[in-house]
């Protein structure tokens, strides 16, 4: 009997001291307990949880690479347009046309080959043509100066006779709109690339005009 009673009391004893509290606080109730645990196990907003970790950096990454696709695209149309006006050169139609040949009036050839960027070609672009003796000596200015794209009267504008070695180079000066872009490839003080077309041909021996 007495061994029945002691073993009673300890187990009395031992469930007191492992439901109560550490520092001798109070004890917490039993369905506070149960909610605490079950808060901790709930799985429900992992996915929003870790799409809000994700997408940040997802979305700058899909900007960065459609931003990348469209400065190619713009860069191809650009080298297009520069050759297709460029020929004009070397065949000698601008050299013999009544009125002398500007660089403005590249320009607009360039231009007019850039249909769907023909606004911000006509403001922006800048034309530089220079003529050598040999194709060894032809060298590649930088067209950047204090951070900004040289000026179309600071450019050279030569078109050469025929036989001439000829330099055409146009630039165009294109804003980036990814932050992480914009940092690592800009060459202007605002942020901007200057996208740059070149061709380098020998006239053809055209007629020069009387």
């Amino acid at each position: 009997m007495k061994t029945a009673v002691f073993r009673f009391t300890s187990r009395l004893l031992g469930a007191g001291r492992r439901d109560a509290p550490q520092g001798g606080g109070a004890a917490m109730p039993p369905l506070l307990k149960a909610r605490s645990a079950l808060f901790w196990r709930s799985e429900r907003a992992a996915t929003a949880v870790e799409f809000a970790l994700i997408a940040l950096p997802f979305l700058m990454l899909l900007i960065g690479i459609i931003e990348v696709g469209l400065v190619f695209m713009v860069a191809m149309a650009l080298e297009s347009a520069t050759d297709v006006a460029a020929r004009q050169i070397r065949i000698g139609a601008l050299q013999n046309q009544t009125t002398a040949a500007t660089a403005a009036t590249f320009k607009t050839l360039v231009c007019n080959n850039m249909v769907w960027l023909s606004g911000a070609c006509a403001a922006n672009l800048e034309v530089d043509v220079r003529t050598f003796t040999q194709f060894q000596s032809v060298a590649l200015p930088n067209p950047v100066s204090s951070g900004a794209l040289l000026p179309q009267s600071q450019l050279q504008f030569s078109l050469g006779g025929p036989g001439s070695i000829v330099l055409v180079r146009a630039y165009l000066p294109w804003t980036l709109m990814s932050p992480v872009l914009d940092q690592m490839a800009a060459q202007t003080s605002t942020g901007q690339i200057i996208l740059t077309s070149t061709t380098t041909f020998r006239n053809e021996p055209y007629p020069s005009s009387p």
